[in-house]
């Protein structure tokens, strides 16, 4: 059996570290640069949906974005038909890095992807979706059975 999980933790780990020496935000840390990502997609999420797409506990999520609020990047707002639960917005601090996170994880692709063929990347690409999709749909049989 491949390694291919340990490689992919390896890539990751080490995109993490390339962003963090491009980025100047020094409060923000490279585990929450999936949240800023997420949340300024779709403002308004609710922290149950970041938890599903980040594939993250729901306390995770609640330390990391009462993190991120306190340091000013997001604003909470309870949803109207449930106040225990929030949905999730960007302030202005967190638009202005948007472009640097950005910006750094293209850069990392184009260098990590450098002389690797096109239609190589997108079966690659594809298989990897493949995969995603069935680790979503355990988690969600698991959640299923609970």
């Amino acid at each position: 059996m491949p390694r291919f999980m340990k490689m992919l933790n390896n890539i990751s780990r080490s995109q993490a570290v390339y962003r963090q020496s491009k980025i100047s935000a020094d409060d923000l840390y490279s585990s929450q640069y999936a949240f800023v990502l997420a949340i300024c997609r779709e403002p308004g999420r609710s922290q149950e949906e970041l938890a599903r797409e980040l594939c993250l506990n729901k306390s995770t999520v609640a330390r990391t974005i009462n993190c991120l609020e306190e340091k000013g990047y997001i604003s909470r707002r309870s949803l109207p038909n449930d106040k225990r639960q929030f949905s999730v917005y960007p302030t202005e601090k967190m638009l202005s890095v948007l472009p640097e996170i950005r910006a750094a994880s293209g850069e990392w692709m184009t260098l990590v992807s450098e002389g690797i063929d096109e239609s190589e990347l997108e079966i690659f690409n594809s298989v990897l979706e493949r995969m995603e999709k069935r680790a979503r749909e355990i988690l969600e049989e698991q959640e299923e059975e609970k």
